[in-house]
């Protein structure tokens, strides 16, 4: 009897789901997710942005009491003042408004521009403000606000009216040419018609009249033009208490100091005047007064105040001529009191070495207690050579094999070289300047905010031919006394990553070679391995690449440099950095005896370590069932079980407030990405519904699934249904994959245009059966390895009275664009293929670049993804053997592939190879080259193109549907641009 009351209460959600509309490509503009969120420091109110994926989105702004609510019309870019008084926020010009003006091409001044919004919290209230270019508030105190507004829209009607001056020219223009036209008609004396005569006179009268309306509206226009500087540079400083607003004129650049005692400005010269300058001027805000402290400059740089707000420091190039072939730059400093700032480093200064001077491109920045300040330093480039002309010289690269880095890089990186500065330090108590960083010593790393006397300072010189193959340079540390400027060796030439303890006591490190962490005493020089004694392993036991595996977390500190909270596989570890006391394991072992990963979350992104009584917060995952969720632990607490709750969701984005323990967190799962809040992880409240934006669509469900590879190792996956999954209907089946996603089972999945690979919820909502399969891997066996996870997967699932194991197909970008390609080489059971951005010849992919960064792609082969783990010459046979071109004779399966010319990532060439070698064997090949798109499409209008391409492919081989244009026949060049080949042609089958 209950069986058939359960089957009663079913059958209604059995038929509301069959009665589902399946999703179409047209649902992905309007389709909603959560934005950018924020918190109060206090906790009593929040904000989130929620946001079409095209289109007008809105800001919402909320008590966490749920007693307060309001909304903000394509509101983003919200900031809350430190006191949590008020929000602040851009507001975007509407969609079809940018839109309209796109099409009309109207000029970038005349394009809609943002506003501002002015909200105090808790009142309904919402000051608006027109063309806002920028605002900003103090980092740690509220009571302020800043803006400056864009230059106003140009007023067409202004530029018609015509000065009386320019009238009368008018007048007398017309005059003139009445006297000619009457002096030609009587000496035509009939030779041509009065209709004739009047074509001719109104042809004179029109271009004189022109001409001079020309001249008045130039007139006109420069006339305003000068106007709207002023308007436009004019800042805006509102005293938030009592809501008195002050402007500033002519203002080009201005920040407050994080307090809020001070505001600096940078103004420009009065454009009609040519003896006017341009100043500096320091705002007291407290006592509103204000100080110029420079005048005259040509171009300044980087304001930064001390944190107390009492020093200013800058960087200034005031040289008599303006645009002189070389620019010296100076380092300006001022105290609170002072007359005016001063210079205390420039180029002559004691400390700066001869061929340096002080660089334009390192913002300067004080320590914590203000007794310091860094700057940066740089050669003196030569002066251009005014006597070259540019049209004669010879433009070539010249790659050299001692040469650090390839050309391509060295190209790649060439804005940055130029711009390189090492960094220095000046004492303002003693005058004096030192110089750290150098050319053999170029990174530096300042220790405990500045407060440190010493810095961090690494090199990767005389290593970094290497990278070429290798995937990543050895580094060289060393202590730089800030006094003196000298070096301590810390460690030479190793594979790691060094950094400082956030006192400054330890430099530590992670070393891949010997899996374990190390501190280096800085006042000693003691080198310690701290984590000997703890058995389990610190890596990713999952490594599966021939190199080197990577720690398994990011280690943290706890208390003054006295313990590092540092993760095994599982577990985290309270680990002595002094190497004496044992590691205490603070999870107690619950990680490894549940086969859950444990990690800490810090939720205050200004905090640089974990005091010694703290309860923190820890975030987890079981790596069998995915469940995720939370646990408190004091670091103190170790002997004692770990409270653990654990949900069939994911969570993400955790955000809590400065100073109290309210929160917000995204909880997902395959039917929902929503915004929750609480006071106690356990106990959250929805704040957001945005899933009911799909309640009228087939929907999808997520399962992990398990199978048995050829190998005998098990392997999982997530596999996706239909909300109307029906078990006794036959369904088509796409894999996907890439490398292992299985972790992402309650990932939420949104319905959007695609980059580059199937959109699950589309493809699922629409008939199909997908699953995305986890692939492990052999060293020397990246094609094979996919076969016995993908192929095996299919085999399973063919087996299943729901599949139809005749129409299975498989789809993958970049690293899964290239396992396509093998295993449509090794077997033809799948019906149709996707292959996105594929390598098919490791041979010659593996001399190539990769041009988004400029790097060889040798270690890709030898070391990471592609995971043959030895050179060309070496082993050129597995080169060969797992390179798809090679057996494209035997591949029958049809392939669509998209390869665009502007990849940056996967040679373009590749692509082309695998479509010209099967179009040479007259196999079904498809070709998609996306104009100047990269590795992924970028442009959406591009993305839904692809869309709807990948669902016609699949469709017509997997559903029997009829073909669209492009399949059959193509795009010729002659039709593009007019015609994209998406009609179906409904007589074909």
């Amino acid at each position: 009897m209950k069986k058939w009351l359960l089957l009663l209460l079913l059958v209604p959600s059995i038929c509301f789901a069959q009665n589902k509309k399946p999703l179409t490509h047209d649902v992905y503009d309007g389709w909603k997710s959560v934005g950018a969120r924020l918190i109060s420091n206090d906790g009593n109110y929040f904000a989130y942005e929620v946001n079409p994926q095209e289109g007008d989105g809105n800001l919402f702004i909320e008590g966490f009491d749920g007693n307060y609510k309001l909304s903000v019309e394509r509101g983003y870019g919200a900031t809350m003042t430190e006191d949590g008084k008020y929000l602040v926020c851009k507001i975007k010009p509407g969609f079809k408004e940018t839109r309209d003006a796109k099409i009309k091409k109207k000029k970038p001044e005349e394009m809609p521009k943002d506003s501002m919004a002015i909200i105090e919290l808790g009142k309904m209230g919402i000051e608006k403000i027109a063309r806002v270019k920028s605002f900003a508030t103090p980092q740690k105190a509220g009571g302020w606000l800043a803006w400056q507004v864009e230059k106003p829209m140009p007023d067409t009607t202004k530029k018609k009216i015509i000065p009386d001056s320019l009238k009368m020219q008018i007048n007398g223009l017309m005059k003139i040419a009445d006297s000619i036209i009457r002096k030609t008609l009587d000496s035509v004396k009939g030779n041509i018609t009065k209709e004739e005569m009047m074509e001719v006179t109104e042809k004179t009268v029109k271009a004189i009249y022109k001409k001079a309306k020309d001249e008045a509206d130039a007139s006109v226009a420069v006339a305003f033009a000068d106007d709207d500087k002023s308007e436009s540079n004019t800042l805006f400083v509102r005293n938030l208490n009592d809501n008195t607003t002050k402007q500033y004129k002519l203002t080009a650049d201005y920040k407050f100091d994080e307090q809020g005692t001070r505001l600096v400005l940078e103004t420009d010269k009065e454009a009609k005047d040519t003896l006017s300058k341009n100043h500096v001027i320091l705002l007291n805000l407290q006592k509103t007064e204000q100080d110029t402290i420079l005048t005259g400059f040509n171009d300044i740089k980087d304001f930064s105040f001390d944190k107390a707000g009492n020093q200013l420091a800058f960087v200034v190039e005031r040289d008599s001529v303006k645009k002189a072939l070389q620019k010296f730059y100076r380092l300006y400093h001022y105290d609170v009191g002072a007359d005016s700032a001063r210079v205390i480093v420039e180029r002559t200064t004691a400390g700066m070495k001869a061929t340096n001077t002080v660089s334009e491109n390192y913002a300067p920045q004080f320590s914590k207690d203000g007794t310091k300040l860094f700057f940066g330093t740089a050669p003196i480039q030569a002066a251009a050579d005014t006597n070259l002309v540019d049209f004669e010289l010879a433009r070539l690269d010249v790659w050299h094999y001692n040469d650090d880095y390839l050309q391509p890089q060295q190209l790649k990186q060439l804005d940055r070289e130029l711009k390189r500065s090492y960094t220095a330090v000046y004492f303002p108590a003693t005058k004096k300047m030192v110089q750290l960083g150098n050319d053999d010593v170029e990174n530096i790393s300042i220790v405990n905010e500045g407060n440190a006397d010493w810095v961090l300072a690494e090199t990767s010189i005389g290593n970094r031919k290497e990278q070429q193959w290798a995937g990543r340079q050895k580094n060289t540390a060393y202590v730089i006394d800030l006094n003196t400027g000298t070096r301590k060796l810390i460690s030479k030439n190793s594979l790691v990553n060094f950094s400082a303890s956030p006192s400054g006591k330890y430099v530590y490190w992670y070393d891949p070679i010997q899996k374990n962490y190390f501190t280096y005493d800085v006042a000693t020089s003691d080198l310690r391995n701290v984590t000997s004694k703890i058995k389990e392993p610190l890596y990713d036991v999952e490594n599966d690449v021939p190199d080197f595996p990577s720690a398994a977390g990011t280690p943290d500190w706890i208390g003054n440099d006295e313990a590092m909270l540092i993760n095994d596989v599982y577990d985290l570890w309270k680990v002595d950095a002094a190497g004496v006391a044992a590691p205490i394991n603070l999870s107690n072992g619950y990680g490894k005896a549940n086969k859950v990963a444990i990690n800490y979350t810090n939720l205050d992104r200004e905090k640089r370590f974990i005091n010694k009584d703290e309860v923190i917060l820890l975030t987890l995952q079981n790596k069998l069932n995915k469940q995720a969720g939370f646990a408190l632990r004091s670091v103190e607490d170790a002997g004692n079980p770990l409270n653990v709750m654990l949900k069939k969701q994911g969570f993400t984005g955790l955000m809590k407030a400065k100073n109290s323990a309210a929160f917000l967190v995204m909880q997902s799962d395959i039917n929902a990405n929503e915004l929750y809040k609480g006071t106690e992880y356990n106990q959250i409240k929805q704040v957001t519904n945005i899933a009911d934006q799909q309640k009228d669509y087939n929907w999808l469900t997520a399962e992990l699934y398990r199978w048995k590879m050829f190998d005998g190792k098990m392997s999982e996956g997530i596999l996706y249904k239909p909300e109307n999954f029906d078990p006794n209907k036959k369904y088509p089946i796409i894999f996907y994959f890439y490398e292992r996603n299985a972790d992402g089972l309650y990932n939420y999945k949104a319905p959007a245009p695609s980059a580059s690979t199937i959109n699950i919820p589309w493809f699922v909502s629409n008939g199909y059966i997908v699953f995305d399969p986890n692939i492990y891997y052999k060293d020397g066996e990246p094609g094979e390895s996919a076969y016995n996870s993908v192929v095996s997967a299919a085999k399973n699932l063919g087996r299943m009275n729901w599949i139809d194991s005749t129409r299975m197909a498989i789809q993958g970008q970049s690293w899964g664009g290239y396992q396509v390609a093998y295993l449509i080489t090794r077997t033809n059971i799948f019906r149709a293929a996707g292959s996105g951005a594929p390598v098919v010849n490791m041979t010659s992919a593996y001399g190539g670049i990769r041009w988004g960064t400029g790097i060889n792609r040798q270690f890709q082969y030898e070391k990471t993804q592609s995971r043959l783990g030895a050179t060309l010459w070496q082993r050129p046979d597995l080169y060969i053997k797992n390179s798809p071109l090679f057996q494209l004779d035997k591949v029958q399966t049809p392939v669509l592939i998209m390869h665009n010319d502007a990849d940056g990532s996967v040679p373009w060439y590749q692509g082309i190879e695998m479509f010209t070698g099967l179009k040479r064997l007259d196999k079904k090949a498809w070709l998609l080259q996306y104009n100047n798109e990269d590795h992924n499409l970028v442009q959406r209008k591009n993305r839904k193109d692809l869309s709807v391409r990948l669902g016609q492919f699949f469709d017509y081989y997997l559903k029997d549907a009829k073909p669209a244009s492009w399949i059959i026949n193509g795009v010729q060049a002659t039709d593009k641009g007019r015609d994209w080949g998406l009609e179906v042609k409904e007589n074909i089958k």
